[in-house]
């Protein structure tokens, strides 16, 4: 055996994350087998990814062929069982945990560990922890099948069914919901060179710890290992689902290499089209995203929002600041109309908002657009990048708070931007249309508003503001016109007639050809 291999096997034997040798203990009545018993404190897996980094990478057995080649039907055809839930039979415990099932993309197998009494105790995998559908051929059952993830579930509201709200699968992606929406975009554990030319990175949760609540606790807790070949990471969740749905985020990376092009708390989502773009797709629905604004609140306590697009070629934008104070990508759209898909419920999928703990110092705030024709790809990316790469052989800790939501739970007097379109001018220029909400610091006078409006690279000219008289807002109109330029800068926002104050939300939007 390669000596470093051994001391690799030789810490995670003294940390217990190989459980003890030996048969499965009994467990409570429905969940799956629980083997191995060994002690878990709260830097338990901080000191399991520290000891990792130090060693080289060692990627996770390959799953079996049959498993990989499962179709998305196939695999959507093997659906966990209530009975085998984590916590099954606990009456103690509202929360439940569905253990999910390897095959088709979800290719990199997972250990879950149940944490009790400061006690950890691995899942075995169970191949009736699942219902097979008739379409599922058959599978090999062999030390290299493990389980994908795992989905929480807990009461919403006051049937106290147990519902879905939280799914962790696939590499370090996880999504999850408030009460009443349908599940939308993901987060990530961590972005690795995105959208650039060395191609991405993707590092995997390899193995989680799921805490029992203590009787009547509305908190869980996860713990998640990180790995890949260029870091592994620590990380804490502390989750409490309703209006919104609130994650504690604590990450403790420790870099194999030095990280020069890293993402912090990332975000991805869906955008296909809708106002701006809705001729390019040909289709009954009026729009089809799962988000349709990065909103941002920077260092300085401007609000900033940037509607997405779906750009022709893929685009990369960098939104310097010093300390944000927040930002996530939204979905404003609200209403059934604004989509008409009975099925799909787009209206209904969750706003998410990044909050950090501690200051984050200089970075930037990047969004990644590439050009997509499928509402079945995630095409949006969003993520905090600090302004110096982490150093390897160290430890960099990150804190932040997600909040899975209708809309961002902080204070904004400012009016929203609602919509944003654009058409042909009169002229040889093109025209933008932007409706901002009304609010109460928006007057009910246009001629008491001072438009601000600029472009790069081209030329801005017939600036207009009126009031909407449909929602009591007002509508900024403006031509622009970026010349041979195939892309342009764009910014909008409404002040007090002295410049002085802002009314709205500053309007980005990097338009291109």
């Amino acid at each position: 055996m390669d000596l470093r291999r051994r001391n690799v096997l030789q810490a995670l034997a003294f940390l217990g994350f190989i459980p003890a040798i030996g048969s499965p203990t009994a467990t409570l009545a429905g969940m799956p087998e629980l083997e191995g018993d060994e002690p878990f404190s709260p830097d338990t897996v901080r000191t399991l990814a520290q000891a990792l980094s130090k060693e080289s990478f060692t990627p996770s057995s390959p799953l079996p062929k049959a498993w990989r080649a499962l179709s998305y039907h196939q695999h959507h055809e093997i659906q966990p069982r209530a009975e085998k839930a984590v916590w099954a039979g606990r009456e103690d415990v509202k929360a439940r945990g569905h253990l999910l099932a390897p095959g088709s993309v979800y290719r990199t197998p997972v250990n879950v560990f149940l944490v009790e009494d400061n006690r950890q105790r691995r899942l075995v995998f169970d191949a009736d922890a699942f219902h097979f559908g008739p379409d599922v051929p058959n599978l090999p059952i062999n030390e290299q099948v493990n389980y994908s993830g795992v989905e929480l579930l807990t009461p919403d509201g006051g049937d106290q069914q147990l519902h879905p709200f939280l799914t962790f699968q696939g590499a370090s992606y996880f999504r999850a919901i408030a009460q009443g929406q349908h599940y939308g975009l993901s987060a990530r554990g961590l972005a690795l060179r995105t959208a650039t030319h060395h191609g991405e990175e993707f590092p995997a949760f390899r193995t989680f710890w799921l805490e029992t609540p203590d009787d009547g606790d509305q908190k869980l807790v996860v713990h998640a290992l990180l790995e890949s070949p260029s870091v592994s990471g620590a990380y804490t969740f502390h989750i409490w689902h309703g209006n919104p749905t609130r994650m504690d985020v604590s990450a403790s990376l420790f870099p194999r290499v030095d990280l020069d092009h890293v993402g912090i708390a990332p975000l991805t989502s869906m955008f296909l089209y809708d106002e701006k773009n809705r001729i390019k797709f040909d289709d009954v629905r009026p729009a089809i995203h799962d988000s349709d604004g990065l909103l941002v609140h920077n260092g300085n306590g401007e609000w900033l929002w940037r509607p997405l697009n779906n750009p022709a070629s893929l685009q990369v934008s960098q939104f310097l600041d010093t300390n944000p104070q927040g930002f996530g990508l939204a979905q404003r759209s609200r209403e059934f109309s604004d989509f008409a898909d009975p099925a799909a419920r787009y209206e209904i999928r969750p706003t998410l908002w990044v909050e950090p703990h501690d200051p984050w110092g200089k970075g930037a705030v990047s969004l990644v657009e590439i050009p997509s024709d499928k509402e079945t790809n995630d095409n949006i990316v969003a993520f905090w990048r600090p302004d110096t790469p982490l150093e390897a052989e160290r430890e960099h800790r990150f804190g932040y708070t997600l909040q899975w939501c209708w809309e961002p739970p902080v204070d904004c007097p400012l009016s929203k931007v609602q919509t944003t379109r654009e058409g042909k001018s009169r002229t040889h220029a093109r025209v933008m249309a932007i409706d901002f909400h009304k609010s109460d610091l928006l007057p009910d006078d246009a001629g008491a508003v001072r438009p601000f409006v600029s472009g790069y690279p081209g030329a801005i000219s017939n600036v207009s503001v009126t009031k909407n008289p449909e929602t009591g807002g007002m509508q900024l109109l403006f031509d622009f016109d970026p010349g041979e330029e195939t892309a342009m800068e764009l910014r909008a926002q409404l002040r007090t007639p002295d410049g002085k104050n802002p009314l709205t939300e500053v309007w980005l939007y990097r338009w291109t050809s």
